[in-house]
């Protein structure tokens, strides 16, 4: 090889100090610029029932005093009193408010209506009041529950936390109620047991993540209900039901299943709301709350003389039944109040009352007479607060205004309520200042001011009408203080350290241009080496109009990113470049053929050359005609099938309303579909077959390869005859069982092939001999058809295994999607096999790269978190496991770049090795490089490119109004994708570095023995 081309080991040393800068700098700046937030330490006390002064905020001490005496102190500082002693948290996984107040000021569907009679009766009625209460993204259940009990907005990657919950240490109603002796009874959902590790009296929970399970997660809930419910033993009662949120992953909100589950919900609320309604005339005091995780529903009835019953959802969820973006959909919780308290002659239940789901917390919290918890940035719903004198309104105000004030000064040290008290300023005019200090002091001067002034004509003598005006003045300037002081609190964050920040850029950066230069090394010496191929030559003179494309197709993909509506909406960027760039292939293709076609000569050397170095796939000698006939249908296939991938799933958030071929399917009889999954099954199975006929060999490793295969083909047909289409039915063990038995039977066929493919063939091939006129001794030549042999049957074995477990995790409707991506993968690797003078080695490995990012969104992946599958993370597990149902998980986000990946081997085994043919170029390190330097580096460069882009775009973006909502989750992605390219190049370098080293071993042990056979 030429002196300027790199050797083996340098190439990997220095590709491997590169990936490993990179890895720095991405976890410095994940450090560094996802935020937490700031919070205070300790729990609320008596000292939140006191004005705050301006001396710092301190982290709060223990309370010396037993539970009961610091109830009687809570209920004498406050002076509100307490409305409620007992409480009932209902959590109703999976609830959206349209569900229960529809949407717009309109009603919900008759379908919806007719699934929640009870409640339904209840709004119209007038005996509930209903809320959209709109929740901060991430929509996932662990942030959502810590929001509804603390009143804080936690952090963004606090969705990654929610695959492993840890016990919550901050300000809780849940620990303030224990505080004052509140004995709590917990059912349901796991989640809370491991945030409140030693809080519950009683509990018994189940996996909230084991999506399969529609029946007995909520029959586990309910069975509890009756005895519990004539208890006398408990204060707070927790029961969270799964079911709802579990048929929404499965089968979306059209499920044939969410309607009965409705129903079973409605009845759980007809029972509890009868069981303490009927306490009515004890002297206990109950609310009840019904909240939904993942859609979580708050249902708070209280009785004795004024009861409340409150239904809250802590997320929606989409179409498809995911959540966790930021979309109306998944942001619209419910809060729903019933009882005697909230009665009115006349309402109007569907008005589009909205209000945050922070504010139940220091709502409740004010209710039961428990401090407000410190980091609470919520506002407390005066309607609750009826039953209460106008001072004891204002009371409730002005506690939560210092709770509020607290934090502030935690925010803004600098800023003080004594000087707002003490402020000048006329109260009549309504333009505020510009400074957020001022604007805020403006507020809170007025609130208080006019409290003083409503308590000053209160203690009058006479109450007029103009007393209640001065209250309703000042409770509207409480709530004008409050609402722009929690708007404020909750875009406020840790301050981003900008240096950190740049100099884990200017490592990725580093990183990227020594990639850049290790391929320009690459391109450098594979030009010397390649010095006396006339074609390459040919091919080297000038751009040719695809690898301009490709430029200038990642230019205007990177120039993308800083739209957020591209980042939304990204999936149209990769079709378009993805079909033009292999429309650009059929033109050079048919360019071709007219320019060789009166060159006869050329053809039959193209393709005796072809089949001389590709022997398994071409194994009878192409006439010309054929040749021409398959590179034109392979790009054909290829463009068609991008075609329907593209038509097949419509548009990532802002279109997904738009109907597309998998909506219509979704409509169709469930056979249908079930039916499109089989045909794919077959298809998958009978190309591996035609696959391995190709090699021509009956060894024994290649018949047990196909009986293996035939085999979870069968086991995947089966799971799908056993698993219903659109429903939520129960998982039961014999489907669990099946895919258990898949992953062990794929797994042994897999490792097999790897560590026992380059044993099988031989190193040399006789039907590969050089001519005498080459002018080296053919003893001596190590030909390539045994690695290439080798490196196709393990690469075709990878693919075809791979593509059935898609098939067996993906939805049902992604079946057709999963072949068509395979198909494309198929027809690539042979156009290129065809086409090997046409288009440079780059230029295939790009096209093929951008063929895996295509279908990745072509399978109905999008830049938002509730895209993501869940309900496939849990096949073939008995119980939950964080780690086994996250890879899963991985595995069906990222099916098809994988796919591409493991692919890119059987494009090794294919692609031109002519210019590695020569005797003085016969090293097993040449060997290795030439076979994967571009393979390996290219996705490299193209993924670093990328999250470089992207990580200076959303520096630039650090406060942009959507930073959290869409440039954030697009990052996670980006993040994501960084790991699955790391894994496969891994893949390609490990299988083309094993089976190399095998075939060097085997070489010198030949060549040892020729020689002592020689000196016999």
């Amino acid at each position: 090889m030429g002196a300027a081309s790199p050797c083996c080991a340098a190439l990997a040393g220095w590709t491997v100090a590169a990936v490993l800068l990179q890895v720095a700098g991405l976890s410095l700046f994940l450090y560094g610029f996802f935020p937490v937030k700031p919070t205070l330490p300790g729990f609320s006390g008596a000292e939140s029932y006191r004005a705050p002064s301006c001396a710092p905020v301190g982290g709060g001490e223990e309370p010396a005093l037993p539970p009961d005496q610091l109830r009687s102190l809570y209920r004498e500082l406050s002076e509100v009193p307490r409305v409620y002693d007992r409480l009932v948290l209902m959590v109703i996984d999976g609830l959206p408010a349209e569900f229960v107040l529809g949407r717009g000021g309109k009603p919900p569907s008759k379908e919806m209506m007719e699934a929640m009679p009870y409640t339904q009766s209840l709004l119209a009625g007038c005996r509930a009041v209903g809320y959209h209460a709109k929740a901060a993204p991430p929509t996932v259940t662990m942030p959502r529950l810590k929001s509804m009990v603390s009143g804080a907005i936690g952090g963004f990657l606090d969705v990654a936390l929610n695959f492993n919950t840890q016990a919550f240490l901050d300000d809780n109603l849940l620990d303030q109620l224990h505080r004052i002796g509140y004995k709590l009874v917990m059912l349901g959902d796991e989640t809370w047991i491991k945030l409140f590790p030693t809080l519950f009296h009683r509990q018994d929970g189940v996996s909230s993540f084991y999506v399969k399970d529609t029946v007995e997660v909520d029959f586990n809930v309910s069975r509890h209900l009756d005895s519990e419910l004539a208890a006398k033993d408990w204060d707070a009662l927790v029961l969270h039901y799964l079911g709802l949120d579990h048929v929404g992953h499965i089968g979306g909100r059209q499920s044939v299943l969410m309607a009965p589950k409705l129903k079973e919900m409605d009845d759980v609320i007809r029972r509890i709301h009868a069981a303490v309604t009927s306490l009515h005339d004890n002297s206990e005091r109950t609310l009840l709350v019904c909240v939904a995780s993942k859609f979580h529903s708050l249902y708070l009835p209280s009785c004795i003389k004024d009861a409340s019953d409150v239904v809250v959802s802590d997320h929606g969820m989409t179409e498809v039944g995911n959540h966790g973006g930021s979309s109306y959909e998944e942001t619209d919780s419910l809060a729903l109040f019933i009882g005697h308290s909230v009665k009115n002659s006349y309402c109007s239940p569907y008005d589009q009352k909205e209000t945050l789901q922070v504010d139940l917390t220091p709502t409740l919290a004010l209710l039961f007479g428990i401090p407000i918890p410190k980091n609470n940035i919520g506002v407390l719903l005066p309607e609750l607060f009826n039953s209460l004198s106008d001072d004891q309104k204002l009371r409730t105000l002005e506690l939560n205004s210092w709770q509020i004030l607290r934090l502030l000064q935690e925010q803004k040290p600098a800023f003080c309520s004594e000087n707002c008290v003490n402020l000048k300023d006329d109260f009549r005019v309504d333009m505020l200042p510009e400074s957020i200090d001022k604007k805020l002091c403006h507020l809170l001067s007025k609130a208080f001011a006019s409290h003083r002034s409503s308590l000053l004509h209160q203690d009058s003598d006479f109450r007029s009408v103009e007393a209640t005006g001065h209250s309703r003045t000042a409770l509207d300037a409480y709530s004008d203080f409050l609402r722009y002081a929690s708007e404020w609190l909750s875009h406020r964050a840790t301050d981003k350290p900008l240096y950190v920040l740049v100099s884990a850029i200017s490592l990725m950066i580093i990183s990227c241009f020594s990639l850049a230069g290790i391929i320009f090394c690459v391109f450098e010496g594979k030009s010397q080496s390649q010095v006396e191929h006339s074609s390459e030559c040919d091919l080297n003179k000038h751009w040719h109009l695809d690898e301009a494309f490709i430029l200038m197709g990642i230019f205007l993909y990177v120039a993308s990113l800083g739209s957020s509506s591209f980042v939304e909406e990204e999936q149209y960027i990769w079709h378009f470049l993805t079909s033009t760039l292999y429309l650009i292939f059929l033109i050079k293709t048919v360019q071709s053929m007219l320019k060789d076609s009166n060159s006869t000569l050329v053809q039959r050397a193209e393709a005796e050359i072809l089949h001389r170095n590709n022997s398994y796939l071409t194994s009878y000698k192409l006439t010309p005609g054929q040749l021409v006939g398959r590179k034109l249908y392979t790009i054909l296939i290829i463009l068609v099938a991008g075609r329907i991938l593209r038509a097949w799933h419509q548009g990532g958030i802002n279109w997904v309303h738009f109907s597309d071929i998998s909506k219509i399917l979704t409509q169709c009889d469930p056979s249908i579909v079930k039916s499109l999954q089989i045909i794919s099954v077959l298809v998958v199975m009978v190309l591996y077959a035609v696959s391995l006929n190709l090699l021509r060999t009956r060894r024994m490793l290649v018949i047990g390869l196909w009986l293996s295969h035939l085999s979870c083909g069968l086991l995947v047909m089966l799971h799908i005859w056993k698993s219903q289409v659109n429903t939520s039915v129960l998982m039961n063990h014999s489907t669990t069982s099946i895919a258990q038995i898949f992953y062990v039977i794929a797994s042994i066929s897999i490792t097999c092939t790897v560590l026992l493919s380059p044993w099988i063939f031989p190193i040399h091939s006789k039907e590969a001999e050089p001519t005498s006129s080459s002018g080296f001794n053919p003893q001596k030549a190590i030909h390539l058809h045994g690695i290439n042999h080798s490196v196709f049957l393990t690469g075709i074995t990878y693919t075809m295994f791979w593509c059935l477990l898609q098939l067996l995790l993906q939805q049902p409707i992604n079946a057709i999607p999963v072949l068509l991506i395979l198909l494309q993968l198929i027809s690539s690797v042979i156009h290129f096999s065809l086409n090997k003078s046409l288009h440079r080695q780059w230029v295939q490995v790009v096209a093929m790269q951008f063929l895996g990012i295509t279908g990745h969104f072509g399978l109905g992946n999008t830049n938002s978190l509730s895209s993501i599958d869940v309900a496939g993370a849990f096949i073939g597990i008995s119980s939950y496991s964080t780690v086994l149902s996250g890879i899963l998980m991985f595995i069906i986000t990222y099916g098809s770049p994988l796919l591409l990946y493991l692919g890119m081997v059987v494009y090794m085994s294919v692609k031109d090795s002519d210019d590695i043919c020569t005797a003085w170029q016969l090293k097993w390190s040449s060997i290795l490089g030439k076979m994967i330097a571009l393979p390996c580096l290219l996705p490299l460069l193209i993924n670093s490119i990328a999250l470089t882009s992207y990580t200076i775009v959303l520096l630039l973006m650090r406060n942009h109004l959507f930073v959290w909502s869409v440039f954030s989750p697009k990052y996670l992605y980006v993040c994501a994708a960084t790991v699955c390219t790391y894994a496969g190049v891994s893949i390609i370098a490990t299988t083309a570095a094993y089976t190399c080293a095998v075939f060097s071993f085997r070489t010198r042990v030949f060549s040892f023995r020729t020689r002592n056979y020689r000196s016999m």
